[in-house]
């Protein structure tokens, strides 16, 4: 849509411009969304107030550390502030134009820039996504391999594939929110593994 905006856009003015002109956005699309990057989602902004329902079912302690894994310009760091100003907020970015924007809009956050699946999440009381849906199952693998029990998984639109979630949130608009607790996707994990060593039938949640 990007890529094919600008020349449509140049077509309706009947502006002309010389055959370099269009290395211009070509380069600004290139460090906005590295090659390493292509395997991650786009920019999806999060919605002003589509967060604002979570802390009625996942309640953090002051001071808690809140990661938006993939924070793009900074729009899901603002959603979570507008949910729980108490605590302390992280994002990751890889794009460091995107990155840079996101440390701009967003001040009072700590916007770090590397690769959101190379960073632990370990040290998070919960861990946002608004990534895609070929990138759950990865996110899955990662917060059972590094986030303690009682932590929290949040996606905005794409759940976990096979996975019961511990509330699903209505977002008032057609986003809707993902709650998972690492402890209940443990929990099920083992289920299934018992099941799976006694023959009997596997729940797929």
């Amino acid at each position: 849509m990007v890529a094919a905006g600008f020349p449509l856009a140049l077509v309706v003015t009947g502006v002309a411009l010389p055959a370099w002109a269009w290395l211009i956005p070509l380069l600004i699309l290139v460090v906005a969304y590295p090659r390493r990057g292509w395997s991650d989602a786009p920019l999806f902004p999060t919605p002003h107030d589509a967060l604002r329902a979570l802390p009625a079912v996942v309640p953090l302690r002051e001071q808690a550390h809140v990661l938006d894994a993939g924070c793009g310009v900074g729009d899901g760091l603002m959603a979570l502030r507008r949910a729980y100003p108490a605590v302390q907020l992280h994002g990751i970015e890889y794009s460091p134009i995107l990155w840079l924007l996101a440390r701009l809009r967003c001040a009072w956050a700590k916007v770090t820039r590397g690769d959101l699946w190379s960073q632990s999440w370990r040290d998070f009381d919960m861990v946002y996504l608004f990534q895609r849906p070929e990138s759950m199952l990865r996110a899955l693998d990662k917060a059972l391999a590094e986030m303690p029990g009682d932590r929290w998984l949040v996606s905005l639109d794409f759940p976990l594939p096979g996975q019961a979630v511990h509330a699903q949130l209505e977002t008032g608009s057609r986003h809707r929110l993902h709650v998972y607790r690492i402890q209940d996707l443990r929990r099920a994990g083992r289920e299934r593994k018992n099941a799976q060593a006694f023959g009997g039938p596997v729940d797929k949640g």
